[in-house]
């Protein structure tokens, strides 16, 4: 069987806490472990979109219209659904299975991993033409997912 679910690939987490938020998978896990017999990804996702801004809106405003919150979860294969992009923001070093073992060490990463994605936000690469580049539908275009509605 091809495997298709590799890193960097953005997903949609269909279930839990976080579904319908966009993701990347950071590492996948085939075989599973003892403790979880299954197919699972870790991905790092964005538990907050940012919000519109308008042209009238101050420095201030528009600072904290544009903030990213994020989440670092462990999923099973079957909670994700993959789509045909991929991300370019490297976040193996910064994340890893680890990192979800103690609080401290997972708020860190979460931490670093918001650094990441708002700077990767705020450059606007590969930013769509003609869309709402703000949108909670369209966000993660900014992020590298070009067309992806």
């Amino acid at each position: 069987m091809v495997k298709f679910l590799k890193p960097n690939k953005a997903v949609i987490v269909l279930q839990g806490r976080y579904a319908g938020r966009k993701a990347v998978i950071i590492k996948s896990f085939d075989e599973g472990t003892r403790d979880r017999p299954y197919g699972q990804c870790l991905v790092a996702g964005i538990k907050k979109y940012p919000s519109k801004v308008i042209k009238k809106d101050s420095a201030k405003k528009t600072a904290k219209k544009s903030r990213v919150k994020c989440f670092i979860k462990l999923v099973n294969y079957q909670h994700l659904m993959p789509t045909r992009y991929t991300l370019d923001v490297d976040l193996k070093d910064v994340v890893s299975v680890d990192a979800l073992q103690s609080k401290e060490k997972k708020v860190a990463a979460a931490k670093e991993t918001k650094a990441r994605f708002e700077e990767r936000f705020k450059t606007g690469k590969n930013r769509s033409v003609g869309k709402s580049y703000f949108s909670a539908y369209t966000i993660l275009v900014s992020f590298s997912f070009m067309d992806f509605v």
